[in-house]
């Protein structure tokens, strides 16, 4: 099945060299709380102590995604970063009288399925 592209696109030229990056950043974070109590009785009093723990914890990622290509002379590159995706057709069909005769179609189509992947596509044009 072929393929489609959808997000940013890039294009340079006539000629000479592109170059493209596509980085990303996030956190990722974990947060652990938790209390406790302790209780010490005596014979005219009865003391109480809580305590509490909290910890955090972070880190920052960065990821990224290069692309260089020589663009041939007189010619204009072009670029375009997106998530792949497979194109589907798809009918459907109801049965005709008691079942036993041909389907009759009813509707038609297509779908761009997505995938987790992503990356570059790259063409050439004269403008």
């Amino acid at each position: 099945m072929p393929y489609w592209w959808n997000g940013t696109k890039y294009k340079d030229g006539p000629g000479g060299t592109m170059s493209v990056s596509v980085t990303k950043s996030g956190s990722i974070a974990l947060e652990v709380a938790g209390s406790g109590e302790y209780s010490a009785g005596a014979i005219l009093a009865k003391a109480k102590a809580t305590i509490s723990v909290k910890v955090t914890g972070a880190v920052s990622v960065t990821t990224g995604h290069a692309y260089t290509r020589e663009i041939k002379r007189d010619k204009y590159g072009h670029l375009q970063y997106g998530s792949r995706g497979y194109k589907v057709n798809w009918k459907r069909y109801r049965s005709v009288g008691n079942g036993c005769g041909a389907p009759h179609e009813i509707g038609h189509g297509s779908a761009t399925l997505p995938t987790k992947e992503t990356g570059w596509k790259y063409w050439e044009t004269k403008s």
